[in-house]
């Protein structure tokens, strides 16, 4: 757990990646102790792939943003404000830099353990989850998510199938709609609409 939540013990090496999404170029600052530091994992390279097929508009909420490159690709693409949180102070720091390195204005990166300091609600939610930070941790972002969407908003994820893929998409069948929007090498992209009747519901874990 401690990998997505403290760096105080891990040195710094700053490095750049390079990322090629549908043609479009970007450049990453990325160090250690922050998820996937030598490129764009598969899991994220494939919910971006299904992403930019998706009718994506209005704000969206990146969760758990690591060094940012999923919001900062889907703001460059869709042209959308996007808000990116993470709990991991470097993330947050590189996620800022490669704002920046990118041109954007219309990101706004805050510190938020899962969702304790998101104060607005929003057309989309996304996330790579941190697998590692345990299931407890992986189900509050997904089940919480509704908490923090408008109505008839959207949270997208990937997981992998050996990951808890499965399991996760039959408990959130119980609360929502829930799509497969694609599977590629074990990964799950899910899009899910939480059923807006429902008041309360419990997280399981």
């Amino acid at each position: 757990m401690s990998h997505y939540f403290t760096n105080e013990n891990i040195a710094s090496n700053l490095s750049k990646i390079s990322v090629k999404i549908n043609d479009k170029s970007f450049t990453f600052f990325t160090d250690n102790g922050i998820f996937s530091k030598k490129g764009l994992d598969f899991g994220s390279r494939s919910l971006l792939n299904s992403l930019l097929k998706e009718p994506i508009s209005g704000n969206g909420l990146d969760v758990g943003c690591g060094n940012g490159a999923i919001g900062i690709i889907l703001s460059s693409f869709f042209h959308i404000q996007m808000d990116m949180i993470d709990v991991n102070k470097r993330a947050l720091h590189l996620a800022a830099r490669n704002v920046k390195e990118q041109k954007l204005e219309n990101i706004n990166i805050f510190e938020s353990n899962v969702y304790e300091n998101v104060t607005k609600k929003y057309d989309f939610i996304v996330t790579n989850p941190p697998i590692r930070a345990g299931k407890e941790i992986v189900y509050k972002i997904l089940f919480l998510a509704k908490d923090y969407l408008k109505k008839n908003g959207v949270l997208y994820f990937v997981v992998n199938k050996d990951q808890g893929a499965k399991s996760a998409i039959r408990d959130l069948e119980k609360i929502s709609s829930v799509e497969v929007l694609d599977k590629s090498k074990g990964f799950y992209i899910v899009k899910v609409k939480f059923d807006w009747q429902l008041d309360m519901f419990v997280v399981i874990i």
